[in-house]
């Protein structure tokens, strides 16, 4: 069975590629609309903590986000009501892309510490009117590729043997396919953090992904000619999504690395220990044991090389592709304004609490510490029609257009 799972390794593997990619253009214009954009951040990292605690595939996270992502665009919710969305947007995912005894029970969400402290309980029949909401605003429609669908198929051919690491051959290909496979799996869970890259199309991400890990992992070329045919992505498309993400993950080492040294310093306040001069952070230091092959070193900056050597400068990267996007978030301006926040670590989250406070909200069994989507990438294993009447206590007054179902 999960060698029947991997399609990615299968003869009909181009023909399920072709046929997402032909999906991913028929996917709905993401436009930001949301009047409680600024609380999105929060919820995404409420999802990915909860799908990794459940054990839920990467396909079913990205799903539950977008499928939130869509509705909190149409809609203006309440906000205690935008929890109930969410844990119904990550049923939907679930039961679409995961296994049945994998999906969570009812019983354990409503044992949640957040769903306590706010005095919220889900019943049977409050969730069955809220996903067959969710399904009518979705045309009952789930089929939707995002870019966890993709990053398998593209990951299967991200190194090959013959390239280089740092101008030398590679000592080991398996040994660089397990790191490229974690830098690649903690890409992805940035990409669910900023809506920004809801501006580019999911395969597009997913590519990003890769050419991304390949920089951090110093593999050359950046990128190739292998990926470009399989990927159906020259270098340029790729460049402004490239730059968001390393710009994200040079912001996550720094706060792991400010982690890191705080910890030091209370540990040992007489006797501080100098941190290594490459400004680094390895995963080894988390509390989470890896095997040796699985340990990464996160290191930061040096990308601007990269970037440049297959394109134009970084100046012209701004500029997206209208026939590369999605909708109106491409714009330059837009671009800009995300990578000010990325490189000032200023992410918006509203009046919600940061990442600690979600966690233990959650009375989470996750024992790492650090930015979330390092802790996701890494502590979470890779595996590859009714007629109801909806009550008007899950929204707010206002809504961005009419809908019908709203008005039964």
């Amino acid at each position: 069975m999960e060698q029947e799972g991997q399609w990615w390794k299968s003869q009909l593997a181009a023909d399920i590629h072709q046929s997402l990619r032909i999906k991913e253009l028929k996917l709905p214009t993401y436009k930001s609309h949301s009047p409680q954009i600024g609380m999105r951040r929060y919820f995404a990292d409420l999802l990915a903590v909860l799908s990794n605690r459940y054990q839920l595939c990467p396909a079913a996270r990205h799903l539950a986000v977008y499928l939130l992502d869509l509705f909190m665009d149409h809609y203006d919710v309440a906000v205690r009501q935008l929890y109930i969305i969410a844990l119904s947007c990550l049923l939907l995912a679930s039961k679409f892309e995961e296994k049945e005894d994998r999906v969570p029970k009812l019983e354990q969400l409503n044992s949640l510490g957040f769903m306590c402290s706010l005095n919220l309980s889900l019943s049977r029949k409050d969730l069955v009117k809220m996903e067959l909401l969710l399904l009518e605003t979705f045309g009952w429609n789930l089929c939707m590729p995002t870019p966890a669908h993709f990053i398998d198929y593209y990951l299967h051919a991200a190194v090959q043997e013959g390239e280089l690491h740092n101008g030398w051959p590679l000592s080991s290909l398996s040994k660089t396919k397990a790191f490229m496979d974690k830098y690649t799996h903690y890409f992805l869970e940035v990409s669910l953090q900023d809506h920004a890259f809801l501006g580019f199309r999911p395969s597009q991400v997913a590519a990003a992904c890769i050419a991304a890990s390949r920089i951090c992992l110093q593999i050359t070329p950046s990128w190739t000619t292998v990926l470009h045919l399989l990927t159906g992505y020259s270098w340029e498309p790729l460049t402004p999504c490239i730059e968001l993400m390393l710009l994200a993950h040079d912001n996550d080492v720094k706060q792991a690395n400010k982690s890191k040294s705080n910890s030091l310093s209370v540990q040992s306040p007489l006797q501080p220990q100098a941190l290594p001069s490459t400004s680094t952070v390895s995963v080894s230091t988390m509390k989470q044991p890896l095997s040796t092959s699985q340990q990464l070193l996160f290191q930061t900056g040096g990308y601007q090389q990269q970037l440049t050597q297959h394109s134009t400068p970084l100046s012209q990267l701004h500029m997206l592709g209208e026939s590369q996007t999605l909708g109106p978030v491409g714009s330059r301006d837009y671009l800009q304004a995300h990578q000010r926040g990325l490189l000032s670590g200023s992410v918006s989250q509203g009046v919600f609490p940061s990442y600690p406070s979600l966690a233990s909200g959650l009375r989470s069994s996750l024992p790492l510490q650090g930015p979330i989507s390092m802790q996701v990438a890494l502590a979470a294993e890779p595996r590859h029609c009714l007629p109801l009447s909806y009550g008007g206590g899950y929204l707010g007054s206002h809504h961005t257009y009419t809908a019908g179902c709203f008005d039964r």
